[in-house]
């Protein structure tokens, strides 16, 4: 009876061996990526091949994620480089009132914002507390429509009706 028992008791820890088995490879695919952290590409390949030994189902799952990096890198490259609107770049001619902060030359819509920027920073114009607020000197009440304070988003608005 001895005998029967060491049999049974056997083929469990076959069994676990098995299992176990896989465990180490596992072990051993975590271990390959962090001694190579440098090259990326040549531990995925190494994976996908210990991955095969054991389970083909694991290597499907593995082998997917792959071909979605891969189009994932690939669509980067395609794109081209940005071309700024043409329409921010088309000179526009200030009125009196906005020509006395920018100057009475026609320039484009973001020059004449980074203009009015560098005026309110020069004068210190903006809110000490709320810094959204720009509080308006005698120049640019004329701009602001006799509005004191205006907010910045509001300010590109007023301004831009002084453009034309």
């Amino acid at each position: 009876m001895a005998k029967k028992t060491t049999k049974k008791a056997a083929a469990p820890k076959k069994a676990t061996a098995k299992k176990a088995a896989p465990k180490k490879a596992t072990a051993k695919k975590v271990a390959a990526p962090k001694k190579a952290t440098a090259k990326k590409a040549a531990p995925k390949k190494a994976t996908a091949k210990k991955v095969a030994a054991p389970k083909k189902a694991t290597t499907k799952k593995v082998a997917a994620p792959k071909k979605a990096t891969a189009k994932k890198v690939a669509a980067p490259k395609k794109k081209t480089a940005r071309k700024p609107n043409a329409a921010f770049m088309r000179p526009l001619n200030p009125s009196k009132e906005l020509a006395e902060i920018v100057g009475g030359s026609p320039i484009p819509r973001t020059e004449v914002m980074k203009k009015v920027w560098a005026y309110i920073k020069k004068h210190d114009l903006q809110d000490a507390k709320n810094r959204r607020a720009i509080n308006a000197d005698d120049k640019l009440k004329a701009v602001f429509g006799g509005k004191k304070q205006v907010t910045m988003f509001e300010m590109t608005k007023l301004v831009s009706n002084h453009l034309k």
